[in-house]
Parts: C-alpha cells; sequence; structure tokens
C-alpha cells in the first residue's frame, strides 16, 4: 500500500526532554571508535570554550530516529510498515554541538513521500532545540519502504 502523500508536512509535537549524559556521549565515541578528547575529557573540551564534552556529530541519529519512528511509524494513519524499511540516507545540519548536560526536544516533520519502483521514499526531519528553544541541529532521514512481495507479484 503505498504512503499518502497528503502527510507531507505533517509536524508532530515535540518530544520528552532528553539529557545528554556525558556517560551516553563517551560510550558513543567509543563505539564508533572516536577518540578526540573533546567527546571524553571534560578540560579538553573547555579548553575549546564547550561547558563540559561535546558529542560526537552522529550522536543525535539516536534521538531523531527514535523520534521519527516512535512518531511516524506510529501514527495508523500513515500506514508505514516499519517491518519493510530500510534506512536510505541521513543528513545533519548543525547551529552548535551537542553538550552533555543539553536538555533536547525534537519536533518530527514529514518533508516528502513519493514511490520508487513500487517502493516509499519517505524524507523525515528531526529538528532538534535545547531547553531554551533554541535551534541545536536538524536531522534528515530518508526511509524507504519496500514493496510488499504480494505487490511485486503483480
Amino acid at each position: 500500500m503505498a504512503l499518502d502523500p497528503s502527510f507531507v508536512g505533517r509536524t508532530y509535537p515535540p518530544t520528552d526532554p532528553y539529557e545528554v549524559g556525558r556517560e551516553k556521549i563517551r560510550e558513543f565515541a567509543e563505539s564508533i571508535g572516536e577518540t578526540n578528547p573533546v567527546y571524553t575529557d571534560p578540560e579538553a573540551a573547555k579548553a575549546l570554550g564547550y561547558s563540559d564534552v561535546i558529542a560526537p556529530p552522529t550522536f543525535v541519529f539516536a534521538i531523531t530516529f527514535k523520534a521519527a519512528r516512535h512518531l511516524v511509524v506510529g501514527d495508523p494513519q500513515l500506514g508505514l510498515d516499519f517491518n519493510r524499511v530500510v534506512h536510505g540516507d541521513q543528513k545533519f545540519t548543525y547551529t552548535r554541538p551537542i553538550e552533555a548536560a543539553d536538555r533536547l526536544t525534537v519536533i518530527t516533520r514529514i518533508d516528502d513521500i513519493k514511490s520508487l519502483a513500487g517502493n516509499d521514499v519517505i524524507l523525515i526531519s528531526g529538528e532538534v532545540r535545547d531547553a531554551a528553544g533554541e535551534h541545536v541541529v536538524t536531522a534528515m532521514t530518508k526511509l524507504v519502504a519496500r514493496a510488499a512481495e504480494a505487490e511485486e507479484s503483480r
């Protein structure tokens, strides 16, 4: 079943705040093999003008993807079958780095829906703001919902 293009422009309410922890940043940096001390050493980060360690650029994916999955996939009217979804692309546009102790919310928006070769392609943006309401980063996520086998055989 094709996704309804009338959902383009739909914006979902902000998520509950996510408090960024120093340990979460350290664990993430280690998991991707990042050794820059700005991600693990508060003094190294402070020497560069930050209040605490900062997160590697891709750290925000976990926050924005969770918001997109919960809000967009959980919207039964959209009809996105997450069992058929593959991650197609990811881009980030930062205003500033994420720092430990940031309290972040995500506003998810459906920016585009199209059909390509029987597959649905959905472009979702996750606008991340801090506790003061200031923009931190926007994550653009492209998901591809593969066509159902029954539809492919027709």
